[in-house]
């Protein structure tokens, strides 16, 4: 999954390194305010792109004494950076120019340079939408998109995407502030489309930022991870009752397994050893992210005492 996230990520790149170039090229030829909100954009995807590039590598370093489970939890880290960077200079520099456009109108020059640019800049940003599309589609199963999103526990792959669709939607605002403005001769249209792309990139920042949270903070596992394993628990015949599965992702690829379960009394020390080894193993194997098990064995616990803890 690693490998295909840096696939999507590289495609992202790429296009938004040289839709930056035309963008800028077009704005700097045309004092166009969307134009110069959207190569600002433009900038800002290339850098997130290398941010979530920086933590799939930090991720990759090995647990050690102070980082016991390991650094997948860099990759949350980086995606909720990129969120604040989306919000904060996507979407600040966008409404800024779109707000000074309005209060200080200057006129579009060469129009039909922006009409370029953007139709060059569709196709490439269409390009990495696509690609990234293609691959989340892949990734999400028989899942929803939403749903996809809401339980996904690999950022790095929406994040792409919801940046292009950003990207896609913008650059379509872009090109009718530009044809609108030019073809009633009123500047306003082009400095509501900044606004508008600012709107946008706000937006997507809230989505991803929201997203991203759960995962940063830490996560369970998904609801159906988490009903197999205790039926699989369930299942040992020296176990009475399985008390709790709490779980939790340290990484998109890392899964933290701690069970409370309450052996038989009949259970000899043996036996309890040989139990816990047999779960370790078959969990393990039955869900190969799940990278640590602990097993704790208590008396069973009452619905009024799990309810207390809850709460508490």
């Amino acid at each position: 999954m690693a490998g295909s996230s840096k696939k999507v990520i590289y495609a992202a790149l790429a296009g938004n390194t040289l839709v930056a170039i035309t963008k800028f090229i077009a704005a700097t030829m045309t004092g166009s305010s969307a134009m110069l909100s959207e190569g600002i954009h433009s900038v800002v995807d290339t850098g997130n792109q290398l941010l979530l590039l920086l933590g799939l590598h930090k991720a990759k370093k090995p647990a050690d004494d102070r980082f016991p489970f390991g650094h997948g939890k860099e990759v949350y880290f980086w995606s909720f950076v990129v969120a604040l960077l989306i919000f904060a200079v996507g979407a600040g520099v966008s409404l800024y120019e779109g707000i000074h456009q309005l209060s200080n109108p200057s006129p579009i020059s060469s129009p039909y340079i922006n009409y370029i640019v953007l139709v060059l800049a569709m196709l490439f940003e269409g390009a990495a939408f696509y690609f990234a599309l293609t691959e989340f589609s892949r990734a999400k199963g028989k899942w929803g998109y939403f749903e996809a999103v809401r339980k996904g526990k690999d950022p790095t792959t929406f994040v792409v995407l919801f940046e292009d669709s950003a990207a896609m939607l913008g650059l379509l605002v872009a090109f009718f502030g530009v044809l609108l403005s030019q073809v009633t001769g009123n500047l306003i249209y082009d400095g509501l489309a900044s606004i508008i792309i600012g709107l946008i990139l706000g937006g997507t920042a809230i989505w991803l930022a929201y997203e991203t949270k759960g995962l940063l903070i830490g996560e369970s596992a998904n609801v159906k991870v988490v009903a197999d394993i205790r039926k699989v628990v369930a299942g040992y015949p020296q176990v009475e009752h399985v008390n709790q599965v709490l779980t939790m992702h340290m990484g998109p690829q890392y899964i933290l397994v701690n069970l409370s379960v309450d052996f038989s009394d009949q259970t000899t020390a043996t036996e309890l050893e040989e139990t816990i080894a047999k779960l370790d193993t078959q969990i393990k194997e039955a869900w190969p992210n799940v990278k640590k098990v602990f097993i704790e064995a208590e008396a069973r616990r009452s619905a009024l005492t799990e309810t207390t803890e809850k709460e508490s």
